[in-house]
């Protein structure tokens, strides 16, 4: 009797004990899945926004950017020549806070009576930084990181070897450059408020580049700036002589009988303005808002300019239509009124040439090309495009009938198109245009011989005895 008593005793006894070491197991598997789960002991290590090898021109501060999902509780960056170290930045950060940006300034004095020397071409960074993670018994996760630095503060070469004497208001210059430095970031060159894209010339480190004064601006400067990795920057003005040219202004009455046909007309080709009614806002949908919007058409398709290296670029005068007579000049500022010229009502600017001869006349283009556009575009009508290279387009406007098609080469002489009054245009003619990266210029300049001979053909010849050692 007592023997079985004893062996119930223990028996309930190994059962508690086993609940016990059941319980214990589920409050440590509870509490890996808290540590393993809670935001509190994520075991992400900081980041920092900086590539293992970087150039440094000493002059500009370093920006260095650390992260960290936890909040970051600590960080130290030192800077080291191969000899001496000097702990160039260090905080204990107090507020939590998960991002951090640090500028690193070239240490010129020295620090705890340790100096850098100034000579040394190669340095190295040292960034170590810990989070606020209770990860790793409480003390966070910790990143180190060296970064290799090559300190370069030489600005890269600009050498202009050739451009044109002069550039005209709404006309067209060409330079030839050279561009060198080791570790060139990029360079472009900016004329008249746009950026225009240079173009390999003969050999490496070689370009060329059509640019444009805007016919509307009246001041004009051109610049070559360049910059290495270092940041190390230099700009290069293109010397260039500067011929004011004044443009026409015209005040044109906007009468019913316009309004009602044409402009109705190519309302009703728009299914956003189908809607308006009342004749000026007709106008101004037209002449003002579908007009922008067809002129960023055209910019965007002249925009684009090839990677490819040339070797050379030839251009003849454009002379698209035999035997024609100059009807609209190109920039000429209208006002457009309705009955007296005290009511304005609305405004444009003309760009591009347009030019009559007979009646579906031939339209011829001078030069080479890709065609870029074959299809109607508002105002404009139909409208065939071409690119000639160096970021040089021609577009013919109004045209009844397009002889050629997107993505055909075509060759100098080529019939494009035939005359007509397609788009915004009363009378059977050509709108003769020509753009430089998708900025309008002068017609006129690339219609005569001498002009191409003196700002093209020679600025090139210049420039190759420059690059041929000739």
């Amino acid at each position: 009797m007592s023997y079985r008593r004893r062996r119930g005793y223990y028996g309930r006894r190994d059962r508690s004990s086993n609940s016990l070491w059941i319980i214990i197991l589920i409050v440590l598997v509870a509490g890996g899945a808290f540590v393993y789960t809670s935001k509190s002991f994520e075991r992400n290590a900081p980041t920092v926004n900086v590539p293992n090898f970087i150039y440094w021109n000493r002059k500009d501060p370093l920006t260095i950017k650390l992260s960290d999902d936890s909040g970051l509780k600590d960080y130290e960056v030192k800077l080291n020549d191969g000899k001496h170290e000097i702990v160039v930045a260090n905080e204990m950060i107090l507020e939590n806070i998960k991002e951090k940006v640090i500028e690193i300034q070239y240490p010129k004095k020295a620090i705890n009576s340790v100096i850098l020397d100034p000579k040394a071409t190669k340095l190295q960074l040292t960034i170590d930084a810990r989070d606020k993670s209770n990860w790793n018994f409480f003390q966070g996760n910790k990143l180190h990181k060296v970064i290799n630095v090559k300190v370069d503060y030489k600005r890269p070469d600009v050498n202009i070897l050739s451009n044109s004497y002069s550039i005209t208001r709404g006309g067209s210059a060409l330079v030839v450059f050279q561009v060198k430095d080791e570790s060139l970031k990029s360079f472009f060159v900016e004329a008249g408020g746009h950026f225009f894209k240079a173009e390999p010339y003969k050999k490496e480190g070689y370009y060329a580049t059509l640019i444009a004064w805007p016919f509307n601006q009246e001041s004009f400067t051109a610049n070559i700036t360049a910059e290495d990795m270092a940041g190390n920057k230099r700009i290069a003005n293109i010397p260039l002589y500067l011929l004011s040219k004044k443009y026409k202004t015209s005040w044109i009455q906007a009468k019913d009988k316009f309004i009602d046909g044409k402009i109705s007309d190519l309302i009703a080709s728009e299914p956003k303005f189908s809607t308006i009614e009342d004749r000026m806002d007709k106008l101004r949908a037209i002449n003002e808002t579908m007009r922008l919007e067809n002129e960023e058409v055209i910019h965007n398709l002249g925009k684009v300019v090839s990677d490819e290296m040339i070797d050379s670029w030839k251009i003849k005068r454009f002379y698209p239509l035999k035997n024609a007579a100059k009807v609209a000049s190109f920039g000429d500022h209208r006002h457009y009124y309705y009955q007296d010229k005290s009511n304005e009502v609305s405004q444009s600017y003309h760009v591009g040439l347009d030019m009559a001869s007979t009646k579906m006349a031939n339209i011829v283009s001078s030069n080479a090309g890709t065609v870029v556009n074959d299809e109607s575009n508002g105002i404009y009508g139909n409208m065939p495009m071409i690119d000639h290279g160096l970021g040089l387009y021609t577009l013919y406007g109004h045209c009844s009938t397009i002889l050629v098609r997107k993505g055909d080469h075509i060759n100098a002489g080529t019939v494009i198109a035939k005359t007509g009054r397609t788009g915004l245009a009363l009378g059977d003619h050509l709108h003769f245009g020509i753009l430089v990266q998708g900025v309008e210029v002068r017609p006129e300049e690339w219609m005569d011989r001498k002009w191409i001979r003196d700002n093209v053909d020679k600025v090139f010849k210049e420039a190759d005895k420059i690059i041929e050692g000739k």
